[in-house]
């Protein structure tokens, strides 16, 4: 086949460029600009081309990443939620407008690849393409990938879904890659961005989530997520967390580590994967946040506007606005979708 590979610059796309390149494919790597080159991933991904032999383009995106990634971070924020940057862009941007661009570019391929650690299997008895975890990774970029559509899934090449770290860096080590012993780096492109925010909503109060009186002034909600205990300036008996942002009052409310939790919360916009709107109540391992282990729970309920009434089996702590929920079947991802908030016990 002939399959574009997305070359970030790292040792895992590398990896994927070599070991497709080695089975016999006609491999073209394609690297997506979306801020700048001064983080010196432009000229690591040319050379990790050239070192290949293989062809190799820039696609600029900065205006792209700018309208659907930038610009969500900051309504996110400004909306009192939290929003999970990495996720919108691999659905919006990177399997989304960076591959329009490519093929409007004259450029034709059959697949397109990267370097997750993760796998992608067509069910035949569903006809339904299923993401899953990587196999032995202990990092779930599955979900990362999560809101990738059927079609998105239909295209997708994960090369590395059954290899280990160490191997990878073993393969590229082996075949004089330069790049066989680079550190990680961050999903999100842009590291820490919020120097481009050009909005405030300005100072408001903190305020005791338990009696509703003033502890002090806040520099405005944007700046707190639910469950933040660093950085509020509030001396107080026992710690304080952030349990609740109201955007209309411009209030955080502030409470103790046990008002962090809910046994209940509204998800949005479900991405469907192993299954298609199932019957309801529907059961699975269901994760709030990417480094969170996960807990059983059940979709017990269809609210209106693809909105689903999720409860779990014990209590979770800090359910966060904006953050992204994802379904698991074993290693299988089941569904995805948007936290839009705790429903207090």
């Amino acid at each position: 086949m002939k399959i574009a590979v997305g070359l970030s610059g790292g040792v895992d796309s590398a990896v994927a460029a070599l070991l497709l390149k080695q089975q016999g494919h006609e491999v073209i790597c394609i690297t997506m600009r979306v801020i700048d080159s001064s983080d010196g991933q432009d000229s690591d991904a040319a050379d990790i081309a050239k070192s290949l032999g293989l062809e190799h383009r820039y696609i600029d995106m900065t205006s792209e990443y700018k309208s659907q990634i930038i610009d969500y971070i900051q309504e996110d924020y400004l909306s009192g939620r939290t929003p999970n940057p990495c996720v919108k862009c691999n659905r919006e941007v990177k399997f989304g407008i960076f591959l329009q661009k490519v093929k409007d570019s004259g450029l034709d391929f059959d697949k397109f690849a990267t370097g997750h650690y993760a796998g992608i299997y067509k069910d035949d008895s569903t006809n339904r393409y299923i993401l899953r975890k990587g196999k032995f990774s202990d990092k779930d970029q599955a979900y990362f990938l999560s809101l990738l559509t059927q079609e998105q899934l239909s295209t997708i090449i994960f090369p590395l879904a059954d290899m280990r770290k160490p191997d990878v860096r073993a393969i590229a080590r082996d075949a004089g890659l330069a790049v066989s012993s680079k550190k990680e780096s961050q999903d999100l492109c842009l590291g820490e961005y919020r120097h481009f925010f050009t909005k405030s909503s300005g100072p408001g109060n903190f305020v005791y989530t338990k009696d509703s009186h003033i502890l002090g002034k806040h520099k405005g909600f944007e700046n707190y997520t639910i469950g933040q205990r660093k950085g509020l300036g509030i001396g107080w008996s026992t710690p304080l967390y952030v349990v609740d942002i109201d955007t209309t009052t411009n209030t955080v409310y502030l409470g103790e580590d046990e008002d962090l939790f809910s046994k209940k919360m509204i998800i949005r916009d479900i991405n469907w994967i192993k299954v298609d709107s199932p019957a309801l109540p529907f059961s699975g391992k269901i994760k709030i946040r990417y480094r969170d282990e996960g807990d059983e729970a059940q979709l017990i309920e269809k609210l209106d506007n693809n909105r689903y009434l999720v409860e779990f089996e014990t209590p979770r702590r800090a359910i966060t606005p904006g953050q992204l929920a994802v379904c698991y079947d074993g290693p299988d991802v089941c569904f995805a979708g948007f936290i839009e908030s705790a429903v207090k016990n």
